[in-house]
């Protein structure tokens, strides 16, 4: 748990205690005063009930200012705070009137009925699903069921054992108040034992407390003994306030774990409508014992025997349903569980992860959102096979569960994509969970007998006003992709400027591929030199765009949108058929002079792509160029990337297509990489051969001449790049180059220029 999380966690639990630990020590305070009483005097048993009750909405006050609550939490929790102070105002009077208490007072029962009524209100009021009418209809009959039946017995029962004299005003007040509180713990026990309940469940049925002291007091006041009627009339109040205290400190704590769904059984509420009417036959079957003739008394028993009969087999329907409603709802909790987690590593899945953001979002509460990927997993996966790679997943997912704090919630959302979920909106706070999160997986890892070292790369998303669980997500799929564009094995925060970069992307993505169709694109040519006799020995192919509207685009711009958007196997398509069929017409002009090879720049994923081999016998055929005159130029890290394009470069390879690498030392260059890549050509990068010409930089001098001899000893050409002075060309051919092209001998030149350099003398190399 972080700082601020602690620090929430403290604020809720001391601010919900004191109110408490009032509450309890009033009614404990009473509880004494009933034991050492003295008979004379009543009034000190009252002054627990305006504490504990002051307590009650102080506590329910305190909650509502609480900035974590959702608004019907809030609304729930205000109207119980207005409830407390009207059964508080009621403490006083029956304070005041302590010594004359001898039932219910219309001064005692109308705040206690507005407290009530209050109290009736709020749990009325709690967001429900929706009902039909048919629901509602039966909501009604049970609830006329009830109150007919706690009425009548209130009248018969309860008020019949009044002391002599009780007027019949306080007869209706207490029968009104007992049948407000039975209704009120209808709803209340109804509410508590909902599923979609919005308030904590243990904070309701720590409610039910002040109903049913309701329901007792009102009884007692009227039909108990002295010592009876006095005891609930001095607890009833501090019990009451005492279970508002208790309930506010649930709630507040509920703030603070993370919320679980639940599937509760039916509720013993709803057997009420039923234990109305047996009672209310037990009822029929009293008086008319005493009013009526034997005839009628076995016809009246008669019906209500039949009664018994229907309302015992509707308890059975009721048994039946429940027993089946368990099942289903059983039944429903497996399918949510299924449909809602990772079935390879048991973690919550995409969908339970945005609904969980967006229950955050919606109740306003702060969140982040933290989107984890592995670098180069498919490499991995496609070298150590997909079992090993489930495997690997695995270990991943236990790896975050572990590192997650308690009010984090990891997931993964396919592939190789996690995603962790974090309750705290501070920036500085999500940047060290995803560092510690980044820093749990660069462990290594152990699948079966092999030891992987993995890294991963991770996008924050802090969600701003008005965006919804999808944005957010989004938000952070972006930012990770922005951490792998700058070395990957790091993380990156959201910023807007990176949706509106991602915006123009997709724009020249879109503006790139017309550019294809309508032919915009063109090739210019870079000369290779022989840097000993000076001649042209070959020239590698550069696309670039010139856009009706934009000017010039650079390759640095369009080729990463073409590479990310996939237009890079369309896009490099081209350009092999345009340098071959270039290739071919200068060797039909020039003849002999013209140059032998083309090279041609080959991404990953026109190697990954199906058919490519095929594409390029296709191309070597229509031109009539042979597999000589075609060299392709890879990278280093697509060397690397998986076993389709290994067997694509064999293949390539077989067929007599010349393989050059790239940017030679600036990647995974290693001698075991030579050995299995068939490469016919390194080219030195150009960071080795600047400031290679005054000797100083004796680290690039080194390296340099370690490719040469490296090139030499495995019969491989050696091509320098971006050679820009004649002191470099000078040094590179003393250290054993044969082979360079840079701005210094030529630029990148229009086909005709490059083939009049065919023609041309060589360029002076001495």
């Amino acid at each position: 748990m972080t700082a601020p999380e602690s620090a929430t966690e403290s604020r809720l639990s001391s601010g919900g205690l004191a109110p408490v630990l009032v509450s309890v020590w009033a009614t404990i305070g009473v509880l004494v005063w009933l034991v050492i009483r003295s008979a004379d005097d009543v009034t000190y048993g009252y002054y627990g009930g305006p504490f504990a009750l002051a307590a009650g909405a102080f506590a329910c006050h305190r909650i509502v200012r609480a900035g974590e609550l959702a608004r019907p939490v809030r609304t729930f929790w205000l109207r119980l705070e207005f409830a407390a102070a009207s059964l508080a105002l009621t403490a006083v009077i029956a304070l005041a009137r302590a010594n004359n208490n001898t039932g219910m007072s219309i001064w005692v029962a109308v705040p206690m009925m507005l407290g009530v009524s209050l109290l009736l209100a709020a749990f009325l009021g709690l967001p429900a699903p929706r009902r039909t009418a048919l629901c509602w209809l039966r909501g009604t009959l049970d609830t006329l069921t009830i109150a007919i039946a706690s009425a009548l017995i209130f009248w018969y029962v309860v008020l019949d054992l009044a002391p002599a004299g009780t007027s019949l005003s306080d007869k209706v007040i207490a029968a009104v108040v007992g049948v407000g509180g039975v209704l009120l713990l209808v709803v209340v026990g109804k509410s508590a034992a909902a599923p979609e309940t919005v308030v904590d469940p243990a904070a309701l049925r720590v409610l039910t407390t002040g109903p049913v002291t309701c329901v007792a007091g009102t009884i007692l006041l009227i039909a108990g003994d002295d010592r009876s009627r006095l005891a609930l009339s001095v607890l009833a109040l501090p019990l009451t306030g005492a279970a508002m205290c208790i309930g506010a400190y649930l709630q507040r704590r509920a703030l603070t774990r993370p919320s679980a769904s639940s599937f509760p059984a039916r509720s013993v509420f709803d057997m009420l409508p039923f234990a109305a009417v047996i009672a209310t036959a037990g009822l029929v079957i009293t008086v008319s014992a005493q009013d009526m003739n034997a005839r009628q008394r076995i016809v009246i028993i008669g019906a209500l025997l039949i009664t018994g009969c229907v309302v015992a087999r509707q308890l059975l329907s009721l048994r039946e349903n429940t027993l089946a409603l368990r099942g289903i709802r059983r039944q429903q909790a497996e399918l949510e569980r299924l449909a809602l987690s990772d079935n390879l590593t048991g973690l919550p899945n995409r969908t339970r992860f945005l609904v969980a953001l967006g229950e955050r979002l919606d109740a306003g509460l702060p969140a982040a959102a933290v989107l984890i990927d592995v670098d180069d997993f498919k490499m991995i996966n496609d070298t150590i096979g997909p079992a090993a790679g489930d495997q690997l997943l695995f270990q991943v997912s236990q790896r975050l569960r572990e590192r997650c704090t308690g009010d984090e919630m990891p997931a993964r959302l396919g592939g190789d994509e996690f995603a962790v979920l974090l309750a705290d909106g501070d920036p500085v706070a999500a940047e060290a969970a995803a560092n510690r999160l980044l820093l749990a997986l660069a462990d290594p890892f152990r699948v079966g007998e092999q030891q992987l070292l993995l890294h991963a790369s991770a996008g924050i998303a802090i969600p701003g006003d008005g965006e919804g669980a999808d944005e957010v997500l989004r938000n952070a799929d972006i930012a990770m992709y922005a951490a792998k564009e700058s070395g990957k094995a790091s993380f990156v925060r959201f910023e807007p400027r990176m949706r509106d970069d991602m915006i123009n992307h997709a724009t020249l993505a879109g503006e790139l591929r017309n550019g294809i169709a309508r032919g915009e694109l063109r090739l210019l040519y870079q000369p290779v030199f022989d840097l000993v006799t000076g001649r042209l020995h070959g020239c590698e192919a550069l696309v670039r765009w010139q856009h009706p509207s934009r000017g010039f685009v650079s390759p640095g711009e369009f080729i990463p949108v073409a590479e990310r958007s996939g237009l890079i196997v369309p896009l490099g398509a081209w350009v092999l058929r345009e340098a071959c069929e270039q290739l071919a017409r200068w060797r039909s002009e020039y003849g002999p002079g013209a140059v032998e090879a083309v090279n041609v720049n080959v991404a990953v994923r026109q190697l990954r792509a199906t058919g490519f081999v095929d594409e390029v016998a296709a191309v070597l055929s229509d031109t009539g160029l042979t597999s000589r005159n075609l060299i392709l130029e890879v990278t280093e890290s697509s060397v690397v990337d998986g076993w389709q394009v290994q067997e694509a470069l064999q293949a390539l390879h077989d067929m007599g297509v010349r393989l050059a690498l790239d940017d030679f030392g600036t990647g995974q260059s290693s001698l075991s990489l030579l050995r299995a890549f068939p490469v016919d050509v390194l080219k030195l990068d150009k960071s080795f051969v600047d400031g290679i010409a005054d000797g100083a930089d004796r680290g690039r001098l080194a390296v340099a001449a370690a490719v040469a001899q490296l090139a030499e000893h495995l019969q491989l050409k050696a091509v320098a790049e971006g050679i820009e002075t004649q002191g470099q060309l000078d040094r590179l051919r003393d250290i054993g180059y044969r082979y360079g092209q840079g701005f210094f001998m030529a630029k990148p030149l229009p086909a005709a220029d490059c083939g009049a350099l065919m023609a041309a003398d060589p360029v002076a190399a001495a």
